[in-house]
């Protein structure tokens, strides 16, 4: 049966014009749900699964962890006299003679254990697990016919993608893949570089080599243009290490270097193998809106796709979620808008999330001999201040180089793990109420700007400071910090509140005993009994 058969047979009215732009394999009962455009993305809905997960854990892991020296080494380890820079130098030689195609042929995962580190974030109450598929170094992490400079081929020779994603699916949590490769074309510019001074002044990084220069070398059969893809003339500024920034989102009048058309569509070709392979639930590509978006449209095409794939697999429901950031009104009713290290400031209309990391997003070895993590308390409070504005916490959890984790890590998510055993009723499957809270806090709050980079900006959390959520008839309010009072007084629950309602029961999370309250015209005035052992973090009212 050849195409156009098929498709009058399932009853289409597919115009012609689509019959060479879409497969059959992208039908579904004879339409195509979704096109590559706005518009057409608008039809999304965020899945349930997604709204009630709330919690989800991150591997930002991967080569650029080996010098365990923080995020972004891979670029800065190429800007002379930086601190990145000099490391290099010291402990593995000039980047003209040790590059960064070198630092992965050293990277060797030899003490990553997926089983056991997926263990542990499910017992912290994570409901999802979001891996790194690749980053701006530009090395795919998973097996990939349309790119050599893969985890298979080099480095650690496995399939690192292929061990989370077994590990996640078998503990039941949603699988997620997060994709940063597009930005390598303008990111690696400083490969091109050379030093300005001292004894290698003049003498080119490892950038511009290509496969003819690796004749007798442990990479002679891989072209390192196809790695650092630098075979193109410098973006304007380039040589200014913060022009990168100002250049991210492929503004062609900010003088960024425009990919090419084979480079655009072989990161196509990759994303769809990596989707099409290992069937995440969530992809989250670390770009101003999509990647490569506006000046090529791979980014619409992969998202059309993932979403008609889904539609195919769940009976004409999309149960799957693209993240985004820096996105418009429009573009956070296709997409699943991510905030960077930063929360809104109010509740959200569309469900979004924020991401952020206990500490470097590249493991960074000075943090955690500087004892410098964010603590489990501050991690639960980032969790419940989002979660009360209608939004998830993706947590990145650093990892060493060789993929173990280290004691003090593992000790931040353990603390989560404990907090969550008793309260996660309160977090898992709620939405938010009418207001996300009360208290000092939210009044001195940090503003947001661009793709976030707010948090820790504002006051801190005490015990005056409540937030809420809701599940059915259930509300809980959660007393963000140590009890100072045997008497709460939660002011938006007053009789005489905005939408307040009727209080019939309160109870702490917890424990199975109902407390004494009153519920007046200005307060709902709750009397904590003498034997409750508080939790320090954070305690929970379950009010009905």
């Amino acid at each position: 049966m050849d195409r156009r058969t098929a498709i009058k047979f399932l009853g289409a009215t597919i115009p012609t014009l689509f019959l060479g732009k879409f497969s059959a394999a992208h039908t579904y009962l004879g339409r195509v749900p979704f096109h590559p455009d706005w518009r057409s993305l608008e039809n999304y809905q965020v899945p349930d699964w997604f709204r009630d997960a709330k919690f989800g854990v991150w591997a930002h892991w991967g080569p650029q962890c080996q010098p365990e020296r923080g995020d972004w080494y891979a670029r800065g380890m190429y800007q002379e006299g930086s601190d990145q820079y000099n490391y290099h130098v010291e402990k593995y030689g000039h980047p003209s003679v040790f590059g960064f195609k070198d630092v992965i042929h050293q990277w060797k995962a030899e003490n990553w254990n997926p089983e056991e580190l997926m263990e542990l974030y499910q017992n912290a109450g994570a409901q999802y697990f979001m891996a790194l598929a690749n980053h701006h170094d530009n090395l795919d992490l998973y097996r990939s016919s349309h790119h050599k400079w893969n985890s298979v081929n080099v480095g650690p020779r496995k399939d690192i993608i292929k061990g989370w994603e077994s590990a996640a699916k078998k503990r039941g949590l949603k699988f997620g893949v997060s994709v940063h490769a597009a930005h390598a074309w303008t990111w690696y510019e400083t490969a091109q570089r050379s030093d300005k001074e001292g004894k290698f002044a003049g003498i080119p990084y490892d950038g511009k080599l290509t496969k003819k220069d690796g004749a007798g070398k442990w990479w002679a059969a891989y072209d390192p243009q196809e790695l650092y893809a630098q075979d193109h003339a410098l973006s304007l500024d380039s040589k200014d290490d913060n022009t990168v920034h100002r250049q991210w989102h492929w503004d062609v009048n900010s003088g960024v270097s425009v990919p090419t058309k084979a480079y655009c569509e072989n990161f196509k070709a990759r994303t769809l193998e990596l989707i099409n392979n290992y069937k995440p639930d969530i992809v989250y590509f670390d770009d101003t809106v999509l990647p490569l978006y506006p000046i090529s449209n791979v980014g619409l095409e992969i998202a059309a796709d993932f979403y008609n794939k889904s539609v195919q697999a769940n009976k004409g429901k999309v149960d799957v979620v693209i993240n985004g950031k820096i996105l418009n009104e429009q573009q956070r009713k296709c997409l699943v808008w991510d905030i960077e290290r930063g929360q809104s400031n109010t509740i959200e209309p569309q469900p979004w999330q924020t991401c952020t990391c206990i500490g470097s997003w590249h493991y960074d070895r000075r943090i955690y001999e500087n004892n410098h993590y964010k603590s489990a308390k501050t991690v639960i409070h980032m969790l419940i201040d989002v979660v009360s504005k209608n939004g998830n916490l993706l947590l990145s959890v650093p990892l060493r180089g060789d993929g173990s984790i280290d004691d003090r890590a593992k000790e931040v998510v353990t603390g989560i793990g404990g907090w969550m055993a008793v309260h996660s009723e309160a977090i898992i499957g709620t939405r938010p109420w009418h207001i996300f809270g009360e208290g000092p806090a939210q009044e001195e709050a940090p503003s947001l700007h661009v793709q976030g980079f707010n948090e820790g900006k504002g006051k801190a959390f005490t015990g005056d400071d409540v937030r809420f959520t809701t599940k059915g008839n259930v509300m809980y309010a959660f007393i963000m910090g140590t009890l100072t009072k045997k008497q709460l007084r939660i002011k938006s629950l007053g009789r005489l509140a905005p939408n307040s309602r009727k209080v019939g029961q309160v109870q702490l999370l917890g424990t199975n005993d109902r407390i004494a309250f009153q519920q007046l015209d200005n307060d709902l005035v709750v009397s904590i009994p003498d034997s409750f052992v508080q939790n320090s973090i954070a305690t929970v009212l379950k009010i009905s």
